[in-house]
């Protein structure tokens, strides 16, 4: 501890360099320049917000000690929405530019805040164990008080897989899955559908990897491995590496690599390789924060997925097989969703295509030579 902070302190910026906790931030009537100082109770807006818990039990005149929490905690998810929000806006900002330079400082900052989103959803699960201190008894002190509003009529989580990726084809209970939302929210959310998604800016970004558009650069290739291009190097490499009942993965390599046509997968052949090229080579300086953005991905739908089956769990401990307040399944509503909806899952597929270290083709001098930081 410094000789500037105070015990207890922990270095909040909050509590530094003023000694009078009431008094306003910046010390006591303290003005930086023509900005009049903020008072902490004022710029968090606590009148707004610990006003804004209206239990519905007190306006029955029923005791139910456990509505508090239950309110807290869906106003904190939805507070947390926002800030995902917030993160995912300006990631589509930043990934919608022509270029982005993969050395460069924005990429970082892509990685970055992809990293907060997921310790975010860590944070969004974590809060279920305190949820979970409700005993069923308790819930359904007021349960019934709730219909018909429900979480399926939260439009910040929906309107937030949009903007990320999720196609609405492949929703589960896409017939109704805005049915129970306020027009507005639903323009809001149709609006996102309609937009260049994250997942779609992922893609665009990956297909300018400029390599593989320059044949030049792979000419050894047909004395060393027999082969006209790197794709086709790897491609027998990864033959061999398959194990007989695995055979069939071959048709999928050339599904997911070398398709020609239009299919109902939302990354291209182009940006597949892209990616896969990046998973296998990822040691190069030029490739180790495309490799973290991939990655970040691929950890925003892992904790989807597991705040989703927490969710579904504890739905079955409180309600078991009844009906949710919204009118929807309840648990088996949330096991398909669950089941269903990866944003991510054409990133995640291409690990099924990795061969082992030891194996992979060497790059042209030159291909090393461009994917080190002189480059």
């Amino acid at each position: 501890m410094t000789s500037n902070e105070t015990p207890g302190s922990g270095g909040c910026p909050f509590h530094q360099g003023n000694s009078n906790p009431g008094a306003p931030l910046g010390g006591q009537g303290a003005r930086t320049g023509q900005h009049a100082a903020v008072h902490y109770h004022d710029y968090l807006q606590l009148d707004k917000l610990l006003s804004a818990q209206a239990l519905e039990s007190d306006k029955s005149g029923v005791t139910a000690h456990d509505e508090m929490l239950f309110i807290v905690i869906h106003q904190t998810y939805e507070l947390w929405f926002k800030q995902l929000h917030w993160e995912a806006d300006s990631l589509v900002t930043i990934m919608g530019q022509p270029a982005l330079n993969d050395n460069s400082p924005e990429l970082q900052t892509v990685v970055h805040r992809l990293d907060r989103m997921a310790t975010i959803l860590r944070v969004l699960v974590q809060q279920i164990d305190i949820l979970e201190t409700m005993t069923p008894m308790d819930f359904l002190d007021f349960r019934d008080l709730l219909r018909p509003a429900s979480g399926f009529q939260s439009w910040q989580f929906k309107l937030l897989e949009a903007k990320l990726g999720l196609k609405f084809e492949y929703r589960h209970g896409k017939e109704y899955y805005t049915a129970f939302l306020r027009g507005e929210h639903v323009d809001l959310i149709k609006k996102a559908e309609g937009s260049h998604s994250f997942l779609q800016l992922v893609n665009d970004w990956l297909e300018r990897m400029p390599f593989f558009e320059q044949p030049e650069l792979w000419q050894e290739y047909a004395q060393q491995y027999g082969a006209p291009d790197f794709w086709e190097a790897y491609k027998k490499v990864y033959a061999g590496s398959l194990a007989e009942a695995e055979k069939n993965n071959l048709d999928l390599f050339e599904e997911v690599f070398s398709r020609h046509q239009e299919t109902h997968y939302t990354l291209s052949a182009r940006a597949n390789r892209a990616a896969l090229f990046i998973m296998l080579y990822r040691g190069y300086p030029l490739l180790q924060l495309p490799f973290q953005l991939l990655n970040g991905l691929l950890e925003i739908d892992e904790q989807l997925s597991t705040w989703r089956h927490r969710h579904m769990n504890m739905v079955h401990r409180m309600i078991g097989t009844r009906i949710g307040t919204g009118g929807s399944t309840g648990k088996d509503y949330l096991k398909a969703a669950a089941d269903k909806h990866y944003i991510f899952k054409e990133i995640a597929q291409l690990t099924s295509f990795l061969i082992e270290r030891r194996k992979l083709p060497q790059l042209p001098k030159e291909v090393e030579r461009k994917l080190g930081f002189s480059a």
